[in-house]
C-alpha cells in the first residue's frame, strides 16, 4: 500500500535526505519519495504503519520534522492492519467456534463444559498442527520468548507435541483432571513469556501458528493463552 502524508521542517536537500533515509529504516517501508517543495512524504509499505511509528523514525514528537496523515482515515487504516495482520487467527477462532456450536446444536441442548471441551481440543489440534509445518522454525521462534525453553531448548520441540496431545485428550474426553490440571500449567508457563516480551515492547515474532504466519507478539497472544488458562479452571472447579 502506498500512502501520502504531509512533512514539515524539511529546509533543505540534506534534511530531504535524512528524513527520506529515516522512513526507510522502518520495517516494512519498501520505497519513500519526500519533497521539500510541497512539505510531502509518499511512502510504499507492505502493510499499514502507524503515524506515531513513523514519527518515531523521525525523532519523535520532539523533533523538526512531524509528519500527518492527510489524505487517509488513520484510525481506518490502522483497523484494516490490524485485521489483515491477525486474519489467520480470527479465521480460526471463528471455524472453531461454529464447529463446536454446531455439535451443540446437533445435541439439541447447549452444555457449556462439553463445548468447552470441545474448543479446547480444536484449538489444540489446530495450533500444534501448523507448529509441526515447520517444527524447526517453530522451536526457534518459541525459544525466543518462553521463559521455559529459553532454559531447556528441547522444550521448544516438545512443545508441538505437548499441544498436540492435549487437543486429543480432549477429544477423547481422556481423564479431564488431568488434562485440565496439564492444560492450565502449561499455559500458565506460556503465558508468562507472552507478558514478558509484550510489556517490554519486544519486536518478536509469535510462534503461536508456527512458522507458517508472521504475526507479532501482542495482547492477541496473551488472550488466546488466557482464554485456555480460563477454560481449564472453569472445567478444573466444575470436576472437583
Amino acid at each position: 500500500m502506498t500512502h501520502t502524508y504531509q512533512i514539515t521542517g524539511m529546509t533543505c536537500s540534506g534534511c530531504e535526505a535524512k528524513v527520506k533515509t529515516q522512513l526507510f529504516s522502518v520495517p516494512d517501508v519498501t520505497a519513500v519519495e519526500v519533497s521539500r517543495e510541497t512539505n510531502s512524504g509518499t511512502i510504499t509499505m507492505d502493510k499499514h504503519i502507524s503515524l506515531s511509528t513513523l514519527q518515531e523514525a523521525l525523532g519523535g514528537s520532539g523533533s523538526k520534522y512531524q509528519i500527518s496523515a492527510v489524505n487517509h482515515n488513520e484510525a481506518a487504516e490502522q483497523a484494516k492492519g490490524w485485521l489483515e495482520t491477525y486474519k489467520p487467527i480470527l479465521v480460526i477462532f471463528g471455524y472453531i467456534t461454529i464447529v463446536t456450536l454446531l455439535v451443540q446444536a446437533a445435541n439439541g441442548a447447549f452444555d457449556l463444559m462439553q463445548w468447552m471441551r470441545h474448543f479446547m481440543a480444536g484449538f489444540f489440534l489446530v495450533f500444534s498442527f501448523f507448529k509441526m509445518l515447520n517444527l524447526k522454525g517453530f522451536a526457534e521462534s518459541y525459544v525466543m520468548y518462553d521463559v521455559l525453553a529459553r532454559k531447556i531448548p528441547a522444550w521448544a520441540y516438545l512443545y508441538a507435541f505437548v499441544e498436540l496431545g492435549l487437543g486429543l485428550a480432549n477429544v477423547a474426553n481422556f481423564n479431564p483432571l488431568v488434562t485440565n490440571l496439564v492444560t492450565f500449567v502449561i499455559m500458565t508457563i506460556s503465558i508468562i513469556g507472552v507478558l514478558q516480551s509484550v510489556m517490554n515492547k519486544k519486536k518478536i515474532q509469535c510462534a503461536c501458528l508456527g512458522a507458517v504466519f508472521n504475526l507479532p507478539m501482542s495482547t492477541v497472544t496473551i488472550i488466546e493463552d488466557a482464554l485456555m488458562i480460563a477454560m481449564s479452571v472453569m472445567m478444573l472447579i466444575t470436576i472437583l
